[in-house]
């Protein structure tokens, strides 16, 4: 989704930076505002820029801890970036009419909404009734909860225009499935809301039926779903103009990548005041892993050089890696404070610094800057340094794509190789787990 910048933003941020207390916080949010250009015109400006300088006001609201404020700026984020809808927006802040009253239009829609609401429960409980004279209020209400589930999944049939219809039992449906993907732990980011898909899915729904333990369709809809976001990861790992943040984006909600010690990412990400951790990552013990990221292709200077002979990591990567220390020297400090507010495990947590690719330099083989990387990993406790490629060839192996990331081979051959790949090793798992 486009980043979103207009008028209520403006207001927004323009009370937001009424309320800053420092004179650091109120300049980067008067950055923001001069970037969205506002005051009348009608091309507000929005884009990753804005989405930065939004960004680093709310960074400069917080090492000011001025916390309201740094509030107020993750809603202009959030309304930015698509995650709070204008209406919501525009009541949460009172933006028009002076704040004196609530939007009129948005009330008369609720109040539709309820009456409309209340007279298809009304008349579905007297059809019930009718037809179950004998029932009891137990069973009235059972009915009408289920057809309320059901309701989820509406549909409109396209030969009966203007006319709703409501499959009875899909909800049931829903909730078996729902309950399939939690019991074998398949890696989704939200299981009911997979299982809705799926039993909205007539093409789905018929493979769990031909699939005796209805597992199958889940585990390879999951493989898919991990190749396609490692195809996008490369894509922007390549992309020699790709920022940090838009790394941050593609590596999202795919803790897997990192292999499978890590059980989930934590909600928050500011665990030390003025520092903020890229991706915190958590084991299956409930400890920390912290990932920094750095850039891939659009690194500006060189990720190893020549020294005595060898080739040994350049500035950056020990530039990178300072940071990463230092973020777990401020995780040991807060270690008490951590655990008792978020119960996160910090003591001796560790980290991943992601920086560069092979391709930065070209001059320099591919298995030589590994080598060096290795050699200097070999030398830290509780930091390990990758780039990128690397990273994303250890996990195309774990997908089972043939010959994913070796020296000397081509590890992304496209897309449709490397799916091929994926569907032919669940069907054989799928057919050697029927003939047992």
């Amino acid at each position: 989704m486009a980043t979103r910048s207009d008028w209520a933003l403006e207001l927004q941020l323009n009370a937001v930076k009424d309320q800053a207390a420092s004179t650091a916080t109120e300049s980067a949010i008067e950055s923001a505002l001069t970037h969205i250009g506002g005051s009348g015109s009608r091309n507000r400006r929005g884009g990753k820029q804005l989405i930065s300088l939004l960004e680093e006001a709310r960074s400069t609201a917080a090492q000011a801890e001025d916390w309201q404020v740094v509030r107020l700026l993750q809603d202009s984020l959030d309304y930015a970036e698509g995650r709070i809808l204008k209406p919501e927006f525009e009541e949460r802040y009172r933006l028009f009419q002076d704040g004196q009253q609530r939007n009129d239009i948005l009330r008369d829609h609720m109040s539709m909404v309820l009456w409309a609401g209340s007279r298809f429960v009304t008349g579905k409980a007297k059809e019930f009734l009718e037809g179950h004279p004998g029932s009891s209020t137990a069973e009235l209400l059972d009915h009408l909860s289920s057809l309320g589930q059901d309701a989820l999944f509406l549909e409109a049939p396209p030969n009966r225009p203007g006319r709703y219809a409501i499959p009875r039992g899909r909800a049931e449906t829903a909730l078996w499935i729902e309950r399939v993907i939690r019991r074998e732990r398949v890696d989704v980011d939200d299981a009911a809301v997979e299982a809705h898909r799926i039993a909205t899915s007539p093409e789905a729904l018929a493979l769990l039926a031909a699939d005796s333990d209805g597992q199958m369709v889940f585990r390879a809809a999951e493989l898919q779903r991990r190749a396609a976001g490692l195809d996008r990861l490369r894509a922007v790992a390549e992309d020699r103009t790709a920022t940090e943040h838009d790394l941050q984006t593609a590596l999202e909600g795919q803790h897997w990548i990192f292999g499978g010690r890590f059980v989930g990412e934590a909600a928050q990400r500011r665990l030390v005041p003025g520092d903020e951790i890229d991706i915190p990552l958590i084991r299956g013990d409930g400890s920390l892993h912290i990932v920094e990221l750095k850039r891939a292709m659009s690194l500006p200077k060189p990720l190893v050089k020549r020294h005595r002979g060898a080739w040994v990591p350049a500035a950056e990567v020990h530039d990178a890696v300072g940071q990463a220390i230092n973020y777990l020297v401020g995780l040991d400090e807060n270690r008490q404070k951590i655990q008792g507010e978020l119960g996160i495990e910090t003591r001796r947590a560790s980290a991943v610094v992601l920086i560069g690719h092979p391709g930065v330099q070209p001059d320099v083989p591919e298995q030589e800057i590994n080598e060096a990387l290795r050699t200097f990993n070999s030398h830290m406790s509780r930091v390990e340094v990758l780039t990128y490629k690397e990273l994303i060839d250890n996990a195309e192996r774990s997908l089972g794509s043939a010959g994913a990331g070796f020296a000397g081979t081509s590890p992304h051959t496209g897309n449709g190789d490397r799916r091929s790949s994926i569907d032919q090793r669940f069907l054989l798992m799928s057919l050697d787990r029927r003939g047992t």
